[in-house]
């Protein structure tokens, strides 16, 4: 994790950002900026973009045109690069970040500890007692000592959410994308994984969360970004979430929270 201060150059610079599936425009020319030890929030309305905003930084989703920026490695999407060279800088923008899915996204036939060691050992060439020691560690620091030679099926929902983001870490990203890491869990289970996102914002991580848990969001985020209709209607920090300015976003809050 970088230790740079938060008064640094935005560590996440994207300008510009548009994507359409078919004839449906998603995004319609989104900025945003994150800096280094800074947890930003993304909330809105189903169908919003916010999930393709968080899709668009790693390129799991390409965007039709925008610039993605990530530390030293950045990607033009609206240029017209050779093939080779656009591979370049898409692997470079996403060894720049971790993913953590809605679903957990878990190798079924690999141990918790196998997941792990996946991305360090075989994708970053990592030593590989290294990276098992430091896949020990990590699944301590989320609570999940001694999980090491269970597989996914034999976790709760709860359990494979955390070895996700333990999964994610493992890779040193420097920023953490976490797409609604709640969504799929029982009530009950919410808890566990938002404990573990709420240790990572207070340990300095720089965090992009798509989320629904309103609340949460209020706990941790520096900054609130509100999208609706493929677009930033409102940012700001918690105020956007305590006081907004906009009354859709007033509109959005309030039917989000009477529902929980």
């Amino acid at each position: 994790m970088s230790e740079e201060p938060r008064t640094s150059a935005p560590l996440v610079e994207v300008r510009g950002l548009h994507k359409a599936f078919d004839e449906h425009e998603v995004l319609r020319g989104v900025d945003l900026t994150a800096r280094v030890g800074t947890a930003t929030a993304l909330i809105g309305p189903s169908g919003s973009g916010k999930t393709t905003v968080l899709r668009s930084l790693n390129v799991l989703e390409t965007p039709d045109a925008g610039t993605v920026r990530i530390a030293d490695a950045e990607v033009d999407f609206g240029a017209s690069v050779p093939k080779v060279q656009r591979r370049r800088e898409v692997a470079a923008l996403r060894a720049r970040s971790g993913m953590v899915f809605q679903s957990h996204h878990l190798f079924p036939h690999k141990t918790v500890l196998g997941n792990l060691l996946e991305g360090p050992v075989q994708v970053q060439g990592h030593d590989p007692d290294e990276a098992t020691a430091e896949a020990r560690s990590l699944l301590e620091q989320v609570g999940l000592r001694g999980v090491e030679d269970s597989y996914p099926a034999q976790l709760s929902g709860g359990q494979q959410q955390r070895v996700g983001i333990a999964r994610a870490l493992a890779l040193h990203p420097q920023v953490l994308l976490l797409d609604e890491p709640t969504s799929s869990l029982d009530p009950e289970l919410v808890g566990e994984v938002l404990a573990v996102v709420r240790d990572l914002a207070a340990q300095g991580w720089t965090l992009v969360i798509v989320t629904h848990e309103i609340r949460f969001a209020r706990e941790v985020a520096d900054q609130v970004l509100f999208l609706d209709g493929g677009v930033i209607a409102e940012q700001g920090g918690a105020e956007v979430l305590t006081d907004p300015t906009h009354e859709r976003t007033r509109q959005f809050l309030s039917r989000v929270l009477e529902a929980r």
